[in-house]
């Protein structure tokens, strides 16, 4: 079974558990929390890859490391133990997360930009994406790209929508070729 099924399999199972006693919000925010220090710990990859440490080891480990989330979340991450899956923690957060803004008809959007936004300007494009792709809001997360020539570049899934001076130029070049 792929490792994106299984993911997933996990993923829906917490969000169940989240909508049931309705904790989306704090579930993702907990969830993001455990993959920040999952993919940001060398050191946790490698003391749960040891072979010779004990599955009960490494669930009190991740007991005193995780010990501000809720007790379902940590029992996922016993599960995972227990199951040698893991690595697949990035998948499931990216999924519950997935799953959550589903449920609440919200997006997430990467906005590339020259500058840092202010927040009056995440506002303003959040309002202006929400209403194109018919979510009830958007989150902004503002990424600093410096080989922008000047617009904004927006992310929204797999969507990207170009309103950067490069982009404008290419669609200029493409068109002038096409009229040759």
């Amino acid at each position: 079974m792929s490792n994106e099924i299984v993911a997933k399999r996990y993923a829906v199972a917490l969000f169940q558990i989240a909508k049931d006693k309705h904790v989306l919000e704090m579930f993702e925010e907990e969830l993001r929390l455990v993959q920040s220090i999952f993919v940001s710990s060398n050191e946790l990859h490698t003391f749960l890859g040891q072979p010779s440490i004990s599955k009960e080891e490494k669930k009190q480990f991740l007991s005193n490391v995780f010990s501000t989330v809720s007790q379902p979340i940590l029992n996922t991450l016993y599960i995972l133990i227990d199951n040698h899956r893991e690595t697949l923690v990035p998948e499931i957060v990216d999924t519950y997360v997935a799953l959550a803004n589903e449920e609440r008809n919200v997006a997430d959007a990467i906005v590339y930009s020259t500058r840092s936004l202010s927040e009056d300007e995440k506002l303003s494009i959040a309002e202006v994406f929400a209403k194109k792709t018919g979510k009830d809001a958007i989150r902004v997360q503002n990424v600093v790209d410096e080989d922008l020539l000047g617009g904004i570049k927006v992310r929204i899934g797999n969507r990207i929508y170009d309103g950067s001076l490069q982009g404008k130029l290419a669609r200029i070049q493409r068109e002038l070729m096409k009229n040759r």
